[in-house]
């Protein structure tokens, strides 16, 4: 449905329209249980655009690190992609990453921009993956149209910053200069947050954090977040290599943030390994404190479910971020709900495709499955009291 665009009051530059849904844990849109509960099977409702691979950074945990370039092709053209969006039925939300989206002005100007005037006239909630350590002109152009600026955030002072986001240059970067981007970045958040835009700070929960995910917490609060995103830490790309934490590590440091929010913010979690299908107990009490604590949501994770991923360069749509499955169908051909389509069909997916109306839950994604359950069938399992 067509909407017209909204400016938001002075006071609040880059609020969302006032008319609109407010985004709150009863309201996530990129969370795949709605479109399921709504449409009786997994459809397509979120299409995330790789508009670049470029990156100022080269975070130790980057989960498409190995996909970072030096230089890129010129962007498919825009009309072409629109024309695809505008024939996804149910299309509700669009996400952009990257590499850094933001990394050239051109590409803000000329990609980002478009995309997210169109994402606000056809009434779809928007989000911009970055790192926010750029010049502030260059958000200010895009947050009047944005609805979430999603950021990460794993440190606790600037020598974090430094050992984790550049761990992986190939050269000496000065402890000076990226403590230079480490400010920029919280002053750029706390900018954006001040001027009336949804920011989303993710942590990841890994062999760093998981012991100071208290302090992260509180440093994300005081940069007005009104998100804490929480993920644990997966090995893929860059993060193959990393040391991996135990299931027990990952619990306590969750139950960690449980006892220590700010409980004005909204703590979402996601891609957890813990189930209420579980047979160990205590799992099973955790998830059952996770649905019951205000403002708390664990999002089932959209990879593979409700979205795809467009590479604005090739046109390849990938059905999954981080699991080893290569391009489902391309944009030049195909439209994206018939891709969708035959990947919902695939033997990969329907070994996934499970759901627990008890729990809101649409089980694992590939590679949590992959890395705890290899022999265990979701689709045989139910909650547990």
């Amino acid at each position: 449905m067509q909407q017209a665009l909204s400016r938001p009051a002075k006071a609040a530059p880059f609020a969302a329209p006032s008319d609109w849904p407010v985004l709150s844990p009863a309201y996530d849109p990129w969370d795949p249980i709605r479109s399921l509960q709504q449409h009786g099977r997994h459809e397509l409702t979120s299409v995330e655009l790789t508009v670049t691979h470029l990156c100022n950074m080269r975070c130790e945990h980057c989960a498409v690190g190995d996909g970072l370039t030096m230089t890129e092709a010129p962007h498919l053209p825009l009309d072409l992609l629109f024309r695809r969006l505008d024939e996804v039925r149910h299309l509700e939300t669009i996400s952009i990453t990257g590499g850094e989206p933001t990394f050239r002005l051109e590409t803000v100007k000329n990609v980002i921009l478009p995309v997210l005037k169109y994402a606000r006239e056809r009434g779809i909630r928007s989000q911009l993956n970055s790192n926010v350590t750029l010049d502030f002109e260059r958000y200010e152009l895009i947050a009047p149209y944005l609805d979430v600026m999603h950021i990460s955030f794993n440190y606790t002072q600037a020598e974090d910053f430094h050992q984790v986001g550049f761990a992986r240059t190939g050269r000496s970067v000065r402890l000076e200069t990226t403590s230079k981007l480490y400010e920029r970045m919280i002053d750029n958040a706390r900018r954006l947050s001040e001027g009336g835009l949804f920011v989303s700070a993710e942590s990841m929960i890994n062999y760093r954090t998981h012991e100071r995910i208290a302090d992260i917490h509180r440093l994300i609060i005081e940069m007005g977040c009104l998100r804490h995103e929480v993920h644990p830490m997966y090995p893929s790309s860059f993060a193959s290599s990393l040391p991996v934490i135990t299931r027990r590590q990952m619990m306590d440091a969750v139950k960690t943030l449980l006892d220590v929010r700010d409980p004005g913010i909204w703590m979402l979690f996601g891609t957890l390994p813990f189930f209420a299908c579980s047979e160990e107990e205590e799992e099973r009490r955790l998830v059952s404190r996770l649905r019951s604590e205000p403002n708390v949501t664990v999002r089932n994770d959209p990879d593979g479910r409700n979205r795809v991923n467009v590479n604005m360069f090739s046109g390849d749509v990938y059905v999954t971020d981080f699991a080893s499955v290569p391009p489902f169908g391309n944009i030049r051909e195909e439209k994206l709900d018939d891709v969708f389509a035959k990947w919902r069909e695939h033997p990969m997916q329907q070994a996934i495709n499970c759901h627990c109306p008890a729990a809101g839950c649409c089980g694992p994604n590939l590679l949590v499955q992959d890395m705890y359950y290899r022999d265990v069938d979701f689709m045989t399992r139910r909650a547990l009291p």
